[in-house]
């Protein structure tokens, strides 16, 4: 591990366009290693593991932004401009970031997005709280966990909820804690952000290219989301993965065609 201010990040790959690959949680460093690792055979791929509440009286949106920064400055090459990858919350976080810095970046992939908007959040919460209540109900040894808050229920099922079929052996992250206070602070200062009317709105300010990538069993509902972004990104391209959720990366049915088209459409954009 090597360090860029207080953030840690790992190194993955010797040679080629840089990648910044930004992990979910928020506070869940390490979450996007199988990512990072089938990037690096083409790109020299960083992955910053973001602030820890521990390090921080209040995590906010502007203050993992302004890690990024730095992050983003110690890594690029002087001759191109690296490209952001950003899964779940880390895809929120590279477009929160594109709002402050948009000449930093070549361009965006967007995998596994999460929600700018009420009904999005809404609808996802709904499929998680039926797929949890589904499975229970043929597991019965569980159905306390029914009376959990629902936040508590999706945070212990979300593997459950959130994937399709998982690979056999993904790459093992280690033991890695959990940050559930960063979660907390991270995700509602991102909701005050959108309640005060920051986001979307402001992401019209984002000139580079940007791909969303989805899966169809994602509980985030993938289109809904694309909906509510391309308003204000009409550069925004948008491609949806069968037998696929949250974690394209991990997915059994549909990480090779995931593989091919970020690789594809990464190369292509930095020989622009």
């Amino acid at each position: 591990m090597e360090t860029v201010g207080d953030i840690q990040i790992r190194r993955h790959g010797a040679e080629g366009p840089v990648v910044i690959v930004l992990h979910g949680g928020p506070g869940a460093p390490g979450s996007a290693v199988e990512l990072a690792l089938n990037l690096s055979d083409v790109f020299s791929v960083v992955e910053p593991w973001q602030r820890k509440s521990e390090k921080e009286d209040q995590l906010t949106v502007a203050r993992h932004v302004a890690d990024l920064h730095e992050v983003v400055r110690a890594v690029s090459d002087e001759q191109q401009r690296p490209a952001l990858v950003g899964e779940s919350w880390g895809a929120m976080l590279a477009l929160a970031y594109a709002v402050e810095y948009p000449s930093e970046m070549s361009a965006m992939v967007l995998v596994g997005c999460g929600t700018f908007d009420k009904r999005s959040r809404s609808v996802g919460g709904k499929i998680r709280e039926e797929r949890i209540a589904d499975y229970i109900a043929n597991h019965p040894e569980f159905v306390d966990d029914l009376n959990l808050d629902l936040n508590d229920r999706i945070m212990k099922w979300h593997k459950m909820t959130d994937t399709y079929r998982a690979i056999s052996s993904p790459t093992a992250y280690g033991n890695i804690a959990f940050d559930k206070k960063g979660f907390t602070e991270t995700w509602n200062d991102m909701l005050r952000c959108q309640e005060d009317g920051l986001y979307p709105y402001a992401f019209s300010r984002i000139i580079s290219p940007i791909l969303m990538l989805h899966g169809s069993y994602d509980p985030y509902p993938g289109k809904m989301i694309r909906n509510s972004l391309k308003e204000h990104i009409p550069q925004l391209e948008y491609r949806e993965f069968k037998k696929c959720g949250h974690q394209p990366s991990i997915e059994a049915f549909s990480r090779e065609e995931f593989f091919f088209v970020i690789h594809s459409w990464l190369s292509e954009q930095f020989r622009k």
